[in-house]
């Protein structure tokens, strides 16, 4: 669908407000023209000494009970178009959003967050105006133009309209040209503006970082070139509108010489009244809205088309996974894979490979291998988050797909490597899955997740702002309150990706004994902890061990000790470590 077919159906959708609104642009258009005759009017009524006295002062009055009509018919137009126009800003601002919430990570490895911004706001603002100010104008300028020339030609005199309108088809060659050279520079200033955004943001989220690298200088230069290419293109963007107004004036001017001429001449011959004489003037003095008009519809058509052919790709774009399910709730039951093989997008190489695995209902399972074994990509499995190539999935009896994806999501809590802490207070942020929740059960999760007390040592407590991604709170205080997150929402399913990485061992031993009060106290809830660090899946009822995406050593903790394979020999690295850390 191109800019024009996403307009016309808006416009369809919203008839009635376009309506409306062209109802009232089409009396400020009669009303309007009509004030130039009866000007031409009440000018030949005085010159012929049939006009005076309370008949005049009746004229003038009429005139302005015009003007006053032409105001509110305006202001009615507008209020009626716009309200109706900032509605195509929503509906695709809304399905921007729906559209990148049900994507994937290979969406977002492929697209910058600063680039998505600005196809919320600038982009979608551009369209808008399209929708709105150059339906308005054009229509307004086209129902003037139209209804003027009319008059023009068959109320007053041919023979000067057909003059008058010689230079124009110059001016619609040169709006041609222009209108080119805007849709190109439109294009360059939206990814202009879209780059100097991807830089903004991510200097904003790595200032820590680049502060301590001593790279402030380097990035205020980066920062300044593309300020500069951005300036550049918007102005070149000015630069071609504004030509505009040149082409109307010399378009105008010459129109009004050739008009004031051959007009001249024909009152010298009195083959015309000088009252005729001067409304077609004042007719075409009204053209240079409409020409005006043009110009300004033409710009914004550009702008708009040019961010439409950015923005129509990402609401297009296919979905990592689709949402085709019925089922809109999981029950209580074993989780089975049955030889499932996995590859991530673009890479021949499977990050799983027939990988079978069982978890009934209120068992443990730990996940643990080298860097890259597949732990992390299982667990995007289990949430959707890929799409097995091969084999199955199946969660009490039903294939994953045939969950709707709300519903298969709000059973599972899932804690993932980098915990995500919103802009808000800690007990907002832990509170997120349940909104309702009371605070006693925020404090009560937030002692489960060993992060109370932390919180009572802040000045606010529980009502502490954590700061743009948690920036006021340590690593292991962020993991923490996403841990504390995770058991307020009481799931059947809880998926830990490495989430203890960054506490101690003694804060891990703590978190991990209250993880098996829970399962006491909820029998059915079953757990998958994903770590390198083993001591965290000692208690497992069943430990896997993965090496590039297969099954290579399964069992409970005193088994895999029995084997004396890579767990055994990471086990007794991992104690040999702690030991020398602890003295």
């Amino acid at each position: 669908m191109n800019l024009s077919g996403l307009i016309g159906h808006f416009v369809r959708q919203h008839s009635r407000a376009y309506a409306a609104a062209g109802a009232m642009l089409a009396g400020v258009a009669a009303l309007g023209v009509w004030v130039p005759r009866k000007v031409g009017a009440m000018i030949d009524g005085l010159a012929a000494h049939r006009l005076g006295g309370n008949a005049l002062l009746l004229e003038i009055g009429s005139l302005l009970l015009i003007g006053v009509a032409i105001y509110f018919l305006r202001v009615g137009w507008r209020q009626t178009l716009f309200a109706a126009a900032y509605q195509l800003g929503v509906s695709l601002r809304t399905r921007l959003y729906e559209r990148l919430a049900l994507q994937g990570p290979a969406f977002y490895q492929q697209r910058r967050t600063g680039d998505l911004m600005a196809l919320a706001t600038n982009d979608i603002d551009a369209i808008e105006l399209a929708a709105g100010e150059a339906m308005l104008a054009g229509f307004d300028g086209s129902l003037t133009l139209v209804m003027v020339l009319g008059v023009m030609l068959l109320g007053v005199d041919w023979r000067l309209a057909a003059v008058a309108l010689l230079p124009f088809p110059l001016m619609g060659l040169a709006f041609w040209r222009i209108s080119s050279h805007i849709h190109k520079a439109s294009t360059d200033a939206l990814r202009c503006f879209s780059a100097l955004n991807d830089h903004v943001q991510e200097t904003l989220a790595g200032v820590r970082t680049l502060r301590a690298l001593g790279l402030e200088q380097r990035s205020a230069s980066q920062f300044a070139d593309l300020t500069e290419h951005a300036a550049s293109a918007s102005l070149r963007a000015q630069v071609w509108e504004a030509a505009y107004e040149p082409a109307v004036g010399l378009t105008l001017t010459a129109a009004s010489a050739l008009t004031l001429g051959l007009g001249g001449y024909l009152v010298w011959h009195q083959q015309l009244t000088i009252g005729a004489l001067t409304s077609f003037t004042m007719y075409l003095g009204q053209l240079i809205w409409p020409m005006f008009a043009a110009g300004w519809v033409l710009s914004l058509i550009e702008r708009g088309r040019a961010a439409w052919a950015r923005l129509q790709p990402m609401l297009d774009a296919p979905l990592a996974v689709d949402d085709q399910g019925t089922l809109d709730a999981v029950a209580p039951g074993a989780l089975e894979l049955r030889d499932v093989a996995c590859a991530y997008p673009g890479q021949t190489a499977p990050a799983l490979s027939h990988l079978t695995l069982t978890l009934a209902p209120g068992q443990t399972l730990g996940l643990v291998g080298p860097t890259g074994s597949g732990k992390s990509t299982l667990l995007r499995v289990l949430l959707r988050q890929l799409t097995p190539q091969a084999g199955s999935v199946r969660w009490s009896g039903q294939p994953l797909e045939a969950y709707r994806l709300h519903a298969l999501r709000a059973a599972i809590s899932w804690v993932p490597q980098e915990s995500f802490l919103f802009s808000a207070t800690i007990a907002d942020n832990i509170a997120l899955a349940r909104p309702g929740a009371s605070r006693a059960d925020v404090e009560r999760a937030a002692t489960l997740a060993a992060i109370h007390d932390d919180i009572l040592l802040f000045p606010d407590g529980y009502d502490t702002q954590v700061g743009e991604r948690g920036i006021t709170l340590s690593g292991g205080q962020r993991q923490r309150v996403a841990i504390a997150r995770a058991l307020l929402a009481d799931n059947d399913l809880l998926l830990l990706d490495d989430a203890l990485s960054a506490v101690d061992t003694g804060t891990e031993a703590r978190i991990l004994q209250h993880l098996e009060q829970l399962r006491q106290a909820r029998p059915g809830r079953s757990a998958i902890i994903a770590s390198h660090r083993l001591s965290a899946v000692v208690s497992a009822d069943r430990i896997v061990v993965l090496r590039d995406g297969h099954v290579t050593e399964a069992g409970t903790h005193d088994e895999l000790l029995a084997l004396d394979g890579w767990y055994a020999s990471q086990w007794r690295y991992q104690q040999l470590e702690a030991s020398l850390d602890a003295s």
